[in-house]
This record gives structure tokens, sequence and C-alpha cells, in this order.
């Protein structure tokens, strides 16, 4: 596993990674907490090729592999800033036969605030894969999410909602 996530607690961007790729990182959390490791990052300077550096030693590849899997690291870096993202994951990651580092699968979320700067990533929007009340209430800058049932929440921040209503 290998991401990256905006922790608010700190107020920056925090790399994190994990041998445990393939589950879902949560699961790893709860249960291994030990085996994420996390490298925060000033958003002034970006990530740095020393810190690319111990999260690639850290995860326990061979020294022939580091070389190559600190570029990779930074470029999911890069990805996440260039996009605005909040959250740029690669799970599962793997050292091929060959002894290529590949990305299996990859999810990005995009922060909303920030889509009007990316009208590329705007237009892959699928609304086919959205909920259409959800759709209907985007066209006027609300959040709605739909809930079971004939229930849904429609409030100023419906994360913070739905934490609440948990």
């Amino acid at each position: 596993y290998l991401g990256v996530v905006i922790d608010r607690a700190i107020a920056r961007p925090v790399f994190m990674a994990s041998a445990a790729g393939g589950m879902e990182i949560e699961e790893v959390a709860r249960t291994q907490p030990e085996a994420i490791l996390k490298e925060a990052i000033d958003p002034a300077l970006g990530l740095q090729s020393y810190q690319a550096r111990k999260i690639a030693f850290g995860l326990g590849l061979a020294p022939d592999l580091v070389n190559q899997a600190v570029p990779f690291i930074q470029a999911i870096y890069r990805a996440f800033e260039a996009t605005d993202a909040s959250l740029v994951e690669i799970n599962p990651c793997v050292v091929t036969e060959e002894g290529k580092i590949l990305a299996l699968d990859a999810k990005i979320n995009f922060d909303d605030n920030a889509l009007y700067r990316h009208i590329d990533i705007r237009e892959l929007r699928d609304l086919d894969e959205e909920e259409p009340l959800e759709i209907e209430a985007s066209k006027y800058g609300l959040n709605y999410i739909k809930l079971d049932g004939n229930v849904g929440c429609m409030v100023n921040g419906a994360g913070l909602a739905m934490a609440t209503m948990d």
C-alpha cells in the first residue's frame, strides 16, 4: 500500500505505506498499526528524496529496488499535489518477477472545492455511478447523501453530519 492523505490533526499531507498491501488499509491500521509507515510532508517543500528513501527502506525493499521506488513514490505525491486531491492511494503495489515496481490498482479522491481549476478532471465525472438525488443536489451546490429507504441527509457539511448520525 502506498498513499497520500491530508492529516487534519497536523494540517499537512502524510505519505503512508505498508508492506501489508492488497487488503483494506483500515483493517491493517486496526489490527497492525505498527505495519503502517507515516511520513509528514511539508507542503512548501514537497516530498523530499530522503523521505521517499526512508519509506522505501521501511517497506523492506532491496537496495536495488529503492532507486526505482524513490521516483515512483515521489510521482505519487506529485499526482496528489497537481490534482488537488484529498487522497491518492495505490493498493496493491507489487514488485514483478522482472524486478519492476507496478501499481495494480489506484484510487484518487478529488477536493470538490478545487475542481474549478481542473476542468479535465471534472469532465471525467460519471453520473451513471451516482445517486440521482445526489446529482440533483450538486447542481445547486448542496451536500446530500442518500441513505437507506426514503431517508437522506442534507446539511452544510455532509461528512460531519454522517459522523454525527453514526
